[in-house]
């Protein structure tokens, strides 16, 4: 339960409400900039690179795996540890049943630790009795070469898997002890981690106080900018009625200009036209006469010319006038009365007006100096109740608390780590004996393989091996009883271990990973009959709150504020201390009590006014539009000259030659010269005389109604200003006062996202539980001890095998005191017993020395 106790610990010293943040940094068109709330950097590295040992790791995990394939047993931990641990029988039957793999296995250890022994103490007693291999005689086999090389050839096998076994227990013993040497820099990063946390959480509360003066500026800003702010809004939302009425005077006192002018440019143009035509009808009327006595000449009678000149007569009625604009009336009363009108500048009385509705700004600003005043002090308080909000967190005390605490583990820490090396090198010293013995029954084996397989030599006797090949026996032997003496002793390491350490990677370490061990932990009432939320009921004595380890461990994993991650919402609701509606409503108040008046503003006084009814009255309506545009519309002269000119000269070309048809083009002549001299500047005067009766006619229609219009949309204007500014002034404000509490809006809401996903955030608590569980117990101890066994557990294992092996291969290196002998001929066992004692070699037959047979004969 390391990890049950270590998250326990750690949570019990944040039980005061903390509050954390989110750091919203806006800089967004309107929005405030907060800037970036200050987070320490973080150091510990919970990475973990265990190098190519990760495969071992692997592999031992893979074979737990198939050991104990049941899932994490919630229910029966639940059960045993609601019942204190006080099981029945079939809670038992449930534990063997999870348990059943290691159990099998251990039953089978437990059974090698006892029956090795006994096995061994027979093996002596059975080998003292020159049984079991005791007695020093090998009997000769065809296949003896056979079996020697595959008992050589096994053992060695066996010897490899064994050193292999051996050197994985060397190298995670070795591990183990490396890992906790490196544990210290791992705790020091935490503890700093933790400090940092501690530092940085005040530093971040006092950050969020201070940032106060961000919006509390832009709203100062604001309030002493009123006038072009509220002001303008005000102005723009009168002036949507309000210019319009303006620009329709504007536009009427242009009317009258043009009206003038058009009037002028008639009187000018009826004088032009009524002199002109009366010179152009004297010329017409001088070269029809002369035109006359030419065709009275004598030629014209002739034959060849009486007929052309006849034609020619009678079309000389067409020399004359066609429009007559003398009998058209004068314009001049019109005119006297436009210049009456004129004589008052309307456009300078509209730009009065624009003028004194372009000064509500300065008004709204002038009128709200007095309330502006008592604003900024409710602002002032604002600041102040916030500021004391966010103090009353009671995170100092917390910190307090907690830097003792810390102080004090920490110091715990280094003056015990020593002890924890010193154990470890306690522990380090153990394995590595554990190693060492299994290497020195591999060194005998080795050697005796060495030697015997180098010494051997065919063709000598059993009795007369040498030296090395019988020292390679002795070591054989040698490792046969080391093995015999000490394994049972290394099983006993091995299935302590194994129990110990895959209990810990099955029931803590993947559970830890897989985060099925945090809902054993959240189970209501485990720990405590009386507290549902045990985790609450710890920190705050309220175990009604919902506030699990799983919950508080993921959210802390996700570095949020420790305000988020214990809920502590529940306790201190920062969004009900800081709800913005209690902060604001004596700003409401300051701003409904603004009163502006703007009745001051006139758009046009009544000078203006009568002035727009004289225009009206001025008569231009009475004028004969239709007349004037008929005689206009005429053309000057009955016949265009210029084609009674050409008509005339080709006539005169019909002619014969002669002083009669010069004359006649001369009189061609000259009446294109009247056209040109007379003709064509009285049509442009007419053009001129068109546009302007035009534009009158234009300006006249409905000018009643025109001008009533006008009038009447100053006057609507005028009214809004006077009577019905006050509900635009009300609702503008308003908007204004919004514009100006968002600020506090935006601000209180960032402080709450950062009191709630920022400050204060946990990261360093889960990492020192990730430290003490996942790494130190987990990837440093429970993955190097079960390493260990494994490797530990296979060499010893192995020992049984090898001893076998060995026992049976040092038969074929030792020297023997007596063997097989048999002559070339006799073969047979029935005639090999002639030679004596069942076929063994007697020395003394062939002049050696046969010590047993010397006894035997003495005894006979």
């Amino acid at each position: 339960m390391a990890f049950v106790l270590c998250l326990l610990l750690l949570l019990a010293l944040l039980g005061s409400p903390v509050s954390q943040g989110h750091s919203v940094h806006k800089t967004t068109v309107g929005t405030l900039d907060l800037g970036y709330l200050p987070a320490g950097n973080y150091e510990t590295n919970l990475y973990v690179d265990s190098g190519p040992i990760e495969i071992l790791f692997r592999i031992v995990r893979a074979f737990l795996s198939v050991v104990q394939p049941n899932p994490f047993p919630e229910d029966l931990i639940r059960k045993a540890v609601q019942q204190r641990f006080e099981h029945t029988k079939n809670d038992y039957q449930k534990v063997a049943h999870y348990e059943i793999g290691f159990i099998l296995l251990a039953g089978l250890g437990l059974l090698f630790v006892v029956l090795i022994p006994l096995v061994g103490l027979c093996f002596c007693m059975c080998r003292c009795c020159n049984n079991c291999g005791g007695e020093m005689h090998q009997r000769q086999k065809k296949n003896g070469d056979c079996r020697r090389r595959c008992f050589a050839t096994s053992l060695f096998v066996v010897s490899l898997i064994m050193s292999i076994g051996v050197f994985c227990a060397f190298v995670t013993n070795q591990h183990l002890t490396t890992q906790v040497q490196g544990m210290r820099p791992l705790i020091k990063s935490n503890f700093k981690d933790l400090r940092t946390l501690l530092t940085d959480t005040p530093e971040q509360i006092n950050y969020l106080v201070s940032q106060f003066d961000a919006p509390k500026n832009q709203a100062l800003l604001d309030l002493d900018n009123i006038g072009p702010l509220l002001g303008r809004r005000v102005q723009a939302q009168l002036g949507k009625r309000v210019l319009p009425a303006l620009d329709a005077v504007l536009t009427m006192a242009g009317a009258i200009r043009e009206t003038r002018e058009a009037l002028e440019n008639v009187s000018a143009s009826m004088e032009i036209l009524q002199e002109g035509t009366n010179k152009l009808s004297a010329n017409l009327t001088n070269a029809k006469e002369n035109l006359k006595n030419t065709l009275n000449d004598a030629a014209c009678s002739e034959a060849q010319a009486s007929s052309t000149c006849n034609v020619i007569k009678n079309s000389l009625n067409q020399l004359s006038i066609n429009a007559n604009f003398s009998r058209l009336p004068p314009v001049t009363s019109q005119l006297a009365k436009v210049n009456e009108v004129l004589k008052i500048d309307l456009a300078r009385l509209v730009q009065k007006g624009y003028a004194a509705f372009n000064d509500t700004p300065n008004m709204v600003q002038n009128q709200t100096k007095n309330i502006i005043s008592d604003v900024k002090s409710v602002l002032d308080s604002i600041g102040t109740n916030i500021t004391v909000v966010i103090k009353m967190l009671p995170i100092q005390k917390m910190i307090t608390d907690f830097v003792i605490y810390l102080t004090q583990t920490e110091t715990y820490i280094d003056n015990y780590f020593p002890l924890v090396e010193q154990y470890d090198f306690y522990r380090w010293l153990c394995c590595l004996i554990a190693c060492c013995l299994l290497i020195l029954i591999l060194v005998f084996y080795y050697l005796g393989l060495m030697c015997g397989t180098c010494g051997y030599k065919k063709h000598k006797t059993p009795t007369n091996r040498g030296c090395v090949s019988n020292t390679g026996g002795n070591f054989l032997m040698a490792g046969v009883g080391f093995s015999f003496l000490f394994s049972w002793a290394l099983m006993i390491i091995v299935v302590s271990t194994f129990v110990l350490g895959g209990n810990v990677e099955k029931l803590v370490c993947e559970p830890f990973k897989e985060k099925s061990i945090f809902q054993v932990l959240d189970t209501p009432y485990l720990f405590n009959p009386q507290w549902r939320n045990y985790l609450s009921g710890l920190l705050f004595k309220n175990p009604d709150v919902n506030l699990t380890f799983k919950q508080v461990y993921s959210d802390c994993k996700e570095n949020k504020g420790i305000y988020t991650s214990l809920q502590l919402d529940k306790f201190y609701n920062i969004s009900k201390f800081l709800a913005i509606s209690q902060y604001t409503q004596d700003l409401t108040i300051q701003f409904e009590s603004i009163k502006i008046n703007l009745s001051t503003i006139v758009l046009l006084d009544e000078v203006g006014k009568e002035n727009l009814w004289n225009f009206s009255f001025s008569g231009i309506d009475g004028i004969d539009f239709a007349e004037y545009l008929a005689e206009v519309n005429k053309s000057i002269t009955k016949v265009d000259l210029l084609s009674f000119a050409n008509d005339l000269e080709a006539r005169a070309e019909q002619l014969p030659k002669g002083a009669l048809e010069n004359a006649l083009k001369g009189h061609a002549s000259n009446i294109r010269m009247i056209h040109h001299q007379r003709v064509i500047p009285l049509e442009q005067e007419m053009s001129t005389l068109n546009q302007s009766i035009r534009l009158l006619q234009k300006t006249a229609t409905e000018l009643m109604v025109k001008v009533s219009q006008v009038i009447a949309t100053v006057e609507s204007a005028q009214l809004l200003i006077n009577n019905n500014a006050s509900f635009i002034i009300i609702e503008e404000t308003k908007k204004y006062m919004d514009a100006i509490i968002d600020y506090f809006e935006q601000y209180i809401q960032w402080v709450i996202d950062s009191l709630t996903m920022d400050v204060a955030a946990c990261k360093p608590l889960a990492n020192v539980i990730d430290t003490a569980v996942e790494i130190f117990l987990c990837s440093y101890i429970t993955n190097s001890v079960n390493a260990f066994w494994f490797g530990l557990g296979g060499a010893t294992m192995f020992l049984v095998p090898a001893l076998i092996f060995a026992v049976k291969l040092s038969k074929f290196y030792r020297r023997m005191d007596s063997e097989d002998v048999y002559d070339d001929v006799e073969t047979l066992p029935m005639k090999n017993m002639e030679n004596g004692n069942y076929g063994y070699h007697k020395d003394h037959l062939y002049g050696l020395h046969n010590p047993v047979m010397t006894s035997a004969m003495e005894q006979w």
